[in-house]
């Protein structure tokens, strides 16, 4: 089984699209992307210097644009890649290029709402003085406890000892001057707290923009970073993709699904590295590509005819975790939690986790059948903790 994965903001570097531009087709497709995403996609992937794509509104549209138009020069053909039997996972703003390619949405829309995932993220990052520091080693639920003690999100949870904190640039400061034991800080440079409540204005414009967009259900399996579930739905995956600008990126669920489908090798899109490198240290025994250049090409390809002609993924978990958006107190709504075999609609709330300063709802995006509560009215909960399993509807 074949992953094709797009990573996400931070894997770009000046100049990694040129080489591309030597493929038949490639420049147009970014031309007409281009008016789309506001950017100029040509001169960002190769003129620009490091400074100009590091800004959001840049980079998020390029490393879109990047990975789908990789991702038709590797088979030959405009997406969605059909006729392949593989899984395909985006990081972070890396999924809305996944979407594109397993055909949830068309890759012009895909462009549609970078723009506004991008100016909206951008835009919140630069109300409040916010960061993002990696976390690399230690125990993974010492550094979340510390993690929550200092105020902080974990925004990604990657894997392969590696944990993204995301808060206030003081908050930060103070992680950094008493870290988790064994474990080293790399602060990144990014423009603020991703992936945290922070990001909430951001997530009302891409809401608002994602319900003017048709979609589709996807002709190939794809993962979601919210807990790692195969979507099986277009509605659904919008759904999510708009969540997930305030929630945590849960690699982690990822690699874990990608190994209970009996993947056997990852490609990823470019600009490649970063993932591979994850994927490396969590999944022993595939076969891993980073398509970097065009000169990488031939051997993608003849992974493709070894690895995506396996039985379809079908061993993705049903079922879906509700997660908490940050560290409380969770509270059930009405008398207490429904009970488990409930049907909910989507949107229902089903309690709420109180944090001091505030807190936020507990509710699905989809609809469906409560399978366990995992938590009880008055837990201390942290952030990313599960709260409870879902059946969505429409599932056997």
């Amino acid at each position: 089984m074949l992953v094709i994965a797009a990573p996400g903001q931070g894997a770009q570097t000046p100049g990694f699209l040129s080489p591309w531009l030597e493929l038949p087709g490639f420049a147009d497709r970014l031309a007409a992307w281009s008016d789309l995403a506001g950017v100029d996609l040509i001169r960002c992937g190769t003129t620009a210097d490091a400074d100009e794509i590091r800004d959001t509104a840049v980079a998020q549209p390029l490393l879109v644009a990047a990975a789908i138009a990789a991702a038709e020069s590797l088979t030959g053909e405009q997406v969605p890649l059909k006729g392949l039997t593989a899984v395909v996972a985006g990081h972070s703003v890396g999924e809305l290029a996944a979407g594109a390619i397993a055909g949830t949405i068309s890759p012009e829309n895909a462009m549609r709402l970078v723009k506004v995932r991008a100016r909206g993220m951008a835009a919140a990052a630069a109300a409040v003085p916010t960061g993002m520091t990696a976390v690399l080693g230690g125990d993974q639920e010492q550094v979340l406890a510390a993690i929550e003690a200092r105020g902080l999100t974990p925004a990604n949870i990657n894997g392969s000892g590696q944990i993204v904190a995301a808060g206030t640039l003081a908050a930060l400061a103070e992680f950094a001057a008493d870290p988790p034991p064994k474990t080293r800080l790399r602060p990144l440079t990014v423009a603020g707290a991703f992936h945290t409540s922070f990001m909430a204005p951001a997530v009302e414009a891409l809401a608002r923009a994602a319900a003017t967009v048709p979609s589709s259900d996807p002709v190939l399996a794809l993962l979601s970073n919210l807990d790692g579930a195969r979507v099986r739905t277009g509605a659904d995956w919008l759904q999510r993709i708009v969540a997930q600008v305030s929630s945590p990126v849960r690699w982690d669920s990822c690699t874990q699904a990608m190994a209970r489908m009996g993947a056997s090798a990852f490609i990823e899109l470019p600009p490649a590295g970063t993932l591979t490198g994850l994927v490396r240290r969590a999944l022993s025994g595939l076969e891993i590509l980073a398509l970097k250049t065009p000169d990488d090409l031939s051997a993608a390809r003849q992974m493709l005819a070894e690895h995506a002609s396996a039985p379809d993924a079908s061993h993705a978990p049903e079922w879906r975790l509700l997660v908490a958006a940050g560290a409380g107190t969770f509270r059930a709504a009405g008398d207490g939690t429904q009970a488990a075999g409930a049907a909910v609609a989507a949107g229902a709330v089903l309690g709420q986790v109180e944090a001091r300063g505030g807190g936020h709802q507990v509710a699905p995006t989809f609809a469906g059948t409560i399978i366990e509560w995992l938590v009880e009215d008055g837990d201390p909960v942290g952030a990313a903790q599960p709260l409870l399993r879902l059946l969505p509807d429409g599932r056997e």
